[in-house]
């Protein structure tokens, strides 16, 4: 094997921090929109900030604590998170999923559909161009028509779409 696949990777530390950070800002936003809405009671029952608000109380007081402990074990031996090639195994899959979500603004959902089947196809499954044309084209195809036309649910559609006049 080639050795640049076995080299370690991060220590746990740097993610748990990360996670941790990212929930607490989150547990923020949460107990800040809670308090904008109301966390009392009111004649009719709980407001509608009640239970969001006890909610990331816990989620800030448990991130908060995971944040701090991590903190004071800093200089002890963390375990390995992931090797390289775990992680690149992660972000292989990971970085077509986001440009796939942010496609679907500008795109819509069948194209976006299209483009990320057929990348997957090509790139992992090493299947030719017919099979991959046909099943990256005839899945949004068959979403298209069991939402749009059978069950009468908008999904978000992109210029194509519009061209097409749907």
């Amino acid at each position: 094997m080639d050795p640049e696949h076995h080299q370690p990777g991060p220590s746990t530390r740097g993610p748990e921090l990360a996670l941790a950070g990212f929930l607490m800002v989150l547990a923020g936003f949460v107990i800040v929109d809670s308090l904008r809405t109301g966390i009392g009671w009111g004649d009719d029952g709980p407001k509608s900030g009640y239970f969001p608000f006890r909610i990331g109380l816990l989620l800030l007081g448990a991130s908060g604590w995971v944040f701090a402990t991590t903190l004071l074990k800093w200089r002890e031996a963390h375990p390995l998170f992931a090797e390289r090639s775990q992680l690149a195994t992660v972000f292989a899959m990971l970085i077509p999923m986001v440009v796939y979500v942010g496609g679907i603004a500008f795109l819509g959902l069948y194209v976006s559909s299209l483009v990320l089947i057929a990348y997957f196809m090509r790139r992992y499954g090493k299947f030719g161009w017919p099979l991959t044309a046909a099943v990256s084209v005839g899945v949004p195809l068959a979403f298209f028509l069991v939402f749009e036309r059978w069950f009468l649910v908008p999904l978000p559609k992109g210029p194509i779409e519009r061209l097409l006049g749907f």
